[in-house]
C-alpha cells in the first residue's frame, strides 16, 4: 500500500483529492455568479459587486498561497502536508485560479491594469500545464535515453574513442586525418539554446560520418582499408554518443526552460495583483 502511494502521479495524489477541491470551488464559484442577480444600479456583474469583491478576495487568497510551495519545497523537516501532496493542489487550484479570477471580472477586459493581472493569471497557468507536462513525461525519456549512462560517461566514452580514431587515422590518407581531426572539435552543450536545439546543430562528426567513405574510396592497402572500416565503425560510435548526451541535455533543459517563465511570469502576476487591489482601492 505504502509502495503504491509512494509511485503515484502528482494528479492521482490521494485519489486526486485536490482535483475534486478544485472543481468544487469551480462550480460554486460559476452557480453563485449564474444565481446571483446582480445589483440594480449595475446590470451585469463586474468586480465591485459584492460578488466580485468575494471572488477576487478567494483568487488574491489562492494565488498568494500557491506562491509559497517554492518554500515549503525547501523546508524539508515541514509537517506541514508533503512536497507531492503541495504541488498536487498547486497545480489543480492554480486552474481554479484562472476561472475564479475571470468570473470575477464579469468577463470584463481592456486595456488596464486590471486586465493585465488577468491576462498575467493566464500565462501563468499555462506555463504550468506546460511544466506538468514536462516533469510527468520528460524523467523518463532521460532514463531511457541514458540507460546505466550518465552524462559524464558519455564525455569520458567520446575522449576514449577521439583517441582510437586518431591512432587509427596515422597510417590513413591526409584526407581522412583532417575529417577525424575536425570531428574532434564536435561540443556536447554550449548554452540553454543550444541545448534546446539538440541534435539540429552543426556537429564535424556526423559530417565525418558522411564523408569519411568517399575520402576511404582510392584504392588502398589491405592493412588500410582494414583500418578505414574500424575507423568507420568508431565514428558512428561517437555520432551515436553524442546524440545521447545532446538528447540528455535537451531533455533537461526542456525541464529548465519552462522555471525560466513560470517563476518570473508568477512574481509578475503577484505584482499586476498588488497594482490592482491598490488602484481600486484608491482610486475608485
Amino acid at each position: 500500500m505504502l509502495a503504491s502511494r509512494h509511485h503515484q502521479s502528482l494528479l492521482e495524489y490521494r485519489r486526486a483529492r485536490y482535483l475534486k477541491l478544485a472543481l468544487c470551488l469551480v462550480v460554486v464559484a460559476t452557480v453563485a455568479y449564474l444565481w446571483i442577480d446582480p445589483t440594480p444600479r449595475y446590470p451585469k456583474h463586474y468586480g465591485g459587486t459584492w460578488l466580485g469583491y468575494t471572488l477576487g478576495t478567494i483568487a488574491a487568497l489562492l494565488m498568494l498561497w500557491l506562491m509559497l510551495l517554492g518554500i515549503r519545497k525547501r523546508r524539508y523537516g515541514s509537517r506541514l502536508g508533503t512536497v507531492q501532496g503541495w504541488t498536487s493542489a498547486h497545480v489543480y487550484l492554480g486552474g481554479a485560479v484562472l476561472v475564479v479570477a475571470t468570473l470575477h471580472a464579469g468577463f470584463e477586459l481592456g486595456w488596464n491594469v486590471h486586465t493585465l493581472a488577468w491576462v498575467l493569471v493566464l500565462a501563468v497557468s499555462a506555463s504550468g500545464v506546460y511544466g506538468v507536462l514536462v516533469y510527468l513525461r520528460y524523467p523518463a525519456l532521460v532514463t531511457a535515453n541514458l540507460g546505466d549512462d550518465t552524462i559524464d560517461t558519455l564525455v569520458l566514452k567520446v575522449g576514449e574513442i577521439d583517441r582510437e580514431c586518431e591512432a587509427l587515422a596515422m597510417n590513413l590518407p591526409d584526407e581522412v586525418n583532417a575529417l577525424v581531426m575536425r570531428a574532434r572539435q564536435s561540443r556536447v552543450g554550449g548554452g540553454l539554446l543550444r541545448e534546446l536545439r539538440g541534435e539540429r546543430v552543426r556537429c564535424p562528426t556526423r559530417e565525418a560520418c558522411t564523408r569519411l567513405p568517399a575520402a576511404l574510396a582510392p584504392k588502398l592497402s589491405t592493412e588500410q582499408v582494414r583500418l578505414g572500416e574500424r575507423l568507420l565503425a568508431a565514428m558512428v560510435r561517437k555520432r551515436e554518443l553524442l546524440a545521447r548526451a545532446r538528447r540528455d541535455l535537451q531533455l533537461r533543459a526542456a525541464m529548465r526552460v519552462w522555471l525560466l517563465l513560470h517563476v518570473p511570469l508568477s512574481f509578475g502576476a503577484i505584482a499586476a495583483l498588488i497594482a490592482h487591489v491598490v488602484s481600486v482601492f484608491y482610486f475608485w
